[in-house]
C-alpha cells in the first residue's frame, strides 16, 4: 500500500492541482499545509475540483497543518512549496523519513534538491532518502475558489533530475507511474539551470511595478506585461543563464527553446514565442510587487545563479542588477537572505567537484578547497 500512498506538502496553486491529480489517478492523498485556512474546504469536500485542461474530482484522504510520523508511509513525497520554504520543509521531515523514500521538489528552482539534501544531513537524518527536483512544475495552474483549481496547461514533457544522477532510474520509476511527462535530466545543475522562473517571473514584475501597483495586476502578465523591450532584457538575463550552465560543460536550451517544447509554442524571437502560448492566455498580473516572482525567485532563482558565476568567473550584470533592484524595492539584503553556496554545499567546489557531487555522490571532503 506504501506504492499508493502520496504525500503533497504544499496547498498553494500547484499543490493542490497535484494533489487533486493524484487523487483523481487513485492515489491515496494526503496534503499538508501551514495554515489550516486552505485545507478547511478540501476536508469538508473530501477532495479537490478540477477544472480547464483536466476535468474531475480528484479525492484527497488526508489533511494535515503538521507533518509526523504518518509521512513514512508515503513513498512518494512531493513538494510543491515556494523555494524560500525548501529548507523549512526538509527540516520539518528530517524526523521522520526513512529509508526508500523518495522526495520531489516542484520545482527546485536554482539548488533546491541540494540545499534540502544538506538540510537533511544538517539534522542527523542518514537514511537512504533520494531526493529529486523537477525543472519546473508539470501544472500550469491557479486556485479558482475554495476547493477548486483551474489548470491552463499541462507541460508536454519536463525533466527531473535525482541527487546524485546515478540514481535517475529511481526517481523516474517513482515518478512516470503517475506523470509519464517527466524525463531524465543529467543531474541536478540541469534541472537547477534550466529553471525557466529565474527568466519568466522577476524581471517583468519589476518593469511593470509602476503599472501593477496602479492597477493591482489588471493586466495579462506575460501576453500584455512582456512587451518587446522587456523580452530582450529576459534574453539578457537568459544568455547569462546559459553561461553560468556552459562553465559546467551543460549546453541547455534557451528560454524559446524551451517555451516550443514545454508548450508547442514557436517564434524566431522570445516575445514571439510568448505571445503564441496557448497556455499563458488568461493569466492575470500579481495585484502586489509582495509577490512570489520576487520574494521567490529572487533569492531561490537569481541569487544562487549570481552565486554560482561568481564561483565559476561568469559575469551576470543583468542578473545581478534584477537582485539589486528588487532589494531596493522590498527594501532587504536578497544576497544575505537567499540561497547561498553554502546552503547548496557547493562554497569552494571547483566545476569538476560540483560535477562529480551532482552525478556520483557526494566528495570527500578531502576534495573540497
Amino acid at each position: 500500500m506504501r506504492a499508493r500512498r502520496v504525500a503533497v506538502i504544499g496547498a498553494g496553486h500547484g499543490g493542490q492541482a497535484m494533489a487533486a491529480y493524484l487523487g483523481l489517478l487513485g492515489y491515496h492523498v494526503t496534503l499538508y499545509n501551514r495554515s489550516p485556512e486552505r485545507l478547511r474546504p478540501i476536508a469538508e469536500a473530501g477532495g479537490i475540483h478540477l477544472e480547464g485542461e483536466v476535468t474531475g474530482f480528484g479525492p484527497v484522504e488526508r489533511v494535515a497543518t503538521e507533518i509526523g510520523p504518518e509521512l513514512r508511509e508515503c513513498r512518494l513525497v512531493m513538494v510543491v512549496v515556494p523555494a524560500t520554504a525548501h529548507r523549512a520543509v526538509a527540516r520539518w521531515c528530517a524526523r521522520y523519513l526513512s529509508d526508500g523514500q523518495v522526495v520531489v521538489l516542484h520545482p527546485g528552482r536554482t539548488g533546491g534538491a541540494l540545499e534540502f539534501h544538506t538540510v537533511l544531513r544538517e539534522c542527523g537524518n542518514r537514511a537512504d532518502v533520494l531526493v529529486g527536483e523537477a525543472q519546473t512544475l508539470v501544472f500550469a495552474s491557479r486556485v479558482t475558489g475554495p476547493a477548486r483549481v483551474r489548470v491552463f496547461g499541462f507541460k508536454r514533457r519536463v525533466t527531473a533530475a535525482a541527487l546524485p544522477a546515478i540514481r535517475n532510474p529511481e526517481l523516474l520509476a517513482a515518478l512516470r507511474e503517475a506523470l509519464p511527462c517527466f524525463t531524465a535530466a543529467e543531474s541536478v545543475l540541469e534541472t537547477s539551470l534550466d529553471n525557466m522562473g529565474a527568466v519568466f517571473h522577476p524581471a517583468p514584475l519589476l518593469l511593470n511595478a509602476g503599472r501593477v501597483e496602479a492597477t493591482g495586476g489588471r493586466f495579462e502578465y506575460y501576453r500584455e506585461g512582456i512587451t518587446p523591450g522587456v523580452a530582450r532584457v529576459l534574453e539578457a538575463i537568459d544568455r547569462e543563464r546559459l553561461a553560468v550552465a556552459a562553465a559546467l560543460d551543460l549546453h541547455l536550451r534557451s528560454a524559446r527553446e524551451w517555451l516550443a517544447e514545454a508548450y508547442g509554442a514557436q517564434g524566431s524571437t522570445l516575445y514571439e514565442a510568448l505571445q503564441a502560448s496557448p497556455s499563458y492566455r488568461g493569466i492575470g498580473a500579481p495585484g502586489t510587487l509582495a509577490h512570489r516572482y520576487l520574494e521567490e525567485d529572487v533569492p531561490a532563482s537569481l541569487v544562487p545563479l549570481s552565486a554560482l558565476g561568481g564561483q565559476l568567473g561568469v559575469p551576470t550584470p543583468a542578473i545581478d542588477a534584477v537582485i539589486d533592484l528588487a532589494s531596493a524595492l522590498h527594501g532587504v539584503d536578497y544576497r544575505r537572505q537567499g540561497r547561498t553556496l553554502e546552503a547548496m554545499g557547493l562554497d569552494g567546489m571547483t566545476p569538476e567537484q560540483i560535477r562529480h557531487w551532482v552525478t556520483l555522490g557526494e566528495p570527500d571532503e578531502a576534495m573540497v578547497v
